[in-house]
């Protein structure tokens, strides 16, 4: 967490939170293709297995806010897993924790779905990419 996440109130700004959801998925599953220098290997490397001319696209978030998660000097502590895998999308969860108090204070989900760059449309999912996937289902 940083200083400028806090809102007026000495809470961690709902913008914030979604962002915090974004790194916390970037840390586990690696950026979308073609975003960056390469870095660290992620645990999982999914979107090192989208295919050329496919676009990684948010298609919702749903964020519930179970408890406000205050402003702390260390590190928010953020679980990631995989729910539903479908045909053409899958969801990623995440369960955020107070750093001190180990309380739940967000639960979320990313609706994400793999895109054809050229023509809009969606990609089935690839039986290569759901086995990627399904060590990770909870």
């Amino acid at each position: 967490m940083r200083w400028g996440d806090m809102d007026a109130y000495g809470h961690i700004n709902n913008v914030q939170i979604v962002r915090m959801l974004e790194e916390a998925r970037i840390a586990a599953f690696g950026p979308p293709r073609g975003a960056g220098l390469p870095g660290t290997p992620p645990p999982v490397s999914l979107f090192d297995a989208v295919p050329e001319g496919t676009m990684t696209l948010v298609v919702e978030h749903r964020v519930r806010y179970v408890r406000t998660l205050e402003y702390r000097n260390i590190p928010a502590q953020v679980q990631v897993w995989v729910g539903a895998v479908k045909g053409a999308s899958f969801d990623v969860h995440y369960l955020v924790k107070d750093p001190v108090t180990g309380e739940d204070c967000v639960k979320a989900t990313t609706h994400l779905a793999f895109v054809d760059e050229a023509t809009g449309r969606v990609q089935r999912l690839t039986p290569e990419q759901k086995e990627l996937l399904a060590p990770y289902v909870a």
